[in-house]
């Protein structure tokens, strides 16, 4: 098959992390990048050898020669971005967070699907093998009843050099930046939760500095969620059952290992090594997806990801954290 043409619509850290793994696979091409800044999308096409770069978002998404749209700018971008690439005729994939709030993810969805496109949000975690193996043990019963979840991801931003991340125009806060993995894990091992339940504090910009969430089900199952901007932790994340655990080995978002314990004894699942920058499962499943004709992907459905928005939505309403995106 032809390969993939993508086009990258933003120029930053996470774009050149995600075009140096598109490089190496042998699916994908480059065809075009495009940033506001067209001397910052020149120098971008330089370093990764890409043939076109544009500065303006319009050209890019115009380009004949592009067949899907990575969208790698701010949470606040995302959502006039998205339409205008769908609204060009184009498929997307969008970084995480997808968009500000459900709301506009429920837009970008309905033009994908009024236009039979390709939409998918970047969560890397969804589409990972390890993650994957996990579902595969709670569908077997390996677990038991699985009885509850407990997640954090959390790391130390500093104000002066990581300024989107304490902005509300940008989307800023931990919960869009941070939460959104384990509230996706979460969501992907126990479902949409009956209640959510939520402590938390805010910065001087007024963006969440930190968050914990209670998600609780009818069935007595709990998911307890903890994210932070201002505090370093070990990425951890702990699957419980009535008949064992899972505790996932380094970053919960993207494990190198499990370890899986039961009444027949312990043992640890490894993955196959990580190629690059991690992407790659993510490109692949994206090329499968446009190769089969399909408009979403069953690894990343897009009612997941509205509804993981809602739950992050309710988190920020209850901390008192509004964007002007944001319905009243």
């Amino acid at each position: 098959m032809a390969p993939i043409r993508w086009g990258i619509l933003g120029a930053g850290g996470i774009a050149a992390k995600f075009g140096s793994d598109l490089l190496a696979a042998p699916g994908s091409a480059i065809a075009a990048v495009a940033a506001r800044d067209g001397g910052r999308a020149a120098a971008f096409a330089g370093r990764l050898g890409v043939p076109r770069s544009y500065g303006s978002y319009r050209e890019l998404v115009e380009d004949e020669d592009v067949d899907v749209v990575y969208i790698a700018t701010t949470h606040a971008q995302h959502h006039e971005q998205a339409l205008l690439a769908l609204r060009a005729g184009k498929p997307v994939l969008v970084e995480k967070a997808f968009t500000l709030n459900a709301r506009q993810a429920r837009e970008v969805v309905a033009e994908a699907r009024e236009r039979g496109l390709f939409c998918m949000e970047a969560m890397w975690m969804r589409v990972h093998p390890l993650i994957r193996q996990v579902t595969e043990l709670v569908r077997a019963g390996e677990l038991g009843e699985v009885v509850g979840l407990r997640a954090d991801l959390s790391k130390t931003f500093d104000p002066d050099r990581d300024v989107r991340l304490f902005d509300p125009a940008a989307g800023g806060g931990a919960l869009l930046d941070l939460g959104v993995y384990p509230v996706t894990l979460a969501w992907l091992l126990l479902g949409r939760p009956a209640g959510v339940y939520v402590a938390g504090s805010r910065g001087r910009t007024g963006v969440d500095l930190t968050a914990a969430l209670q998600l609780g089900y009818d069935d007595g199952r709990v998911a307890q969620v903890y994210c932070s901007a201002i505090s370093e932790s070990p990425y951890a994340a702990l699957l419980t059952g009535t008949s064992g655990w899972v505790r996932f080995e380094g970053r919960m978002h993207h494990p190198t290992a499990l370890t899986v314990h039961t009444a027949a004894g312990e043992r640890m699942i490894t993955g196959a090594p990580v190629q690059g920058n991690g992407f790659n499962w993510e490109i692949a499943e994206v090329e499968s997806c446009l190769h089969a004709g399909a408009t979403e992907s069953l690894l990343a459905p897009l009612e997941d990801t509205i509804g993981v928005l809602e739950i992050l939505d309710d988190a920020r309403r209850r901390l008192g954290v509004r964007y002007d995106a944001d319905e009243d």
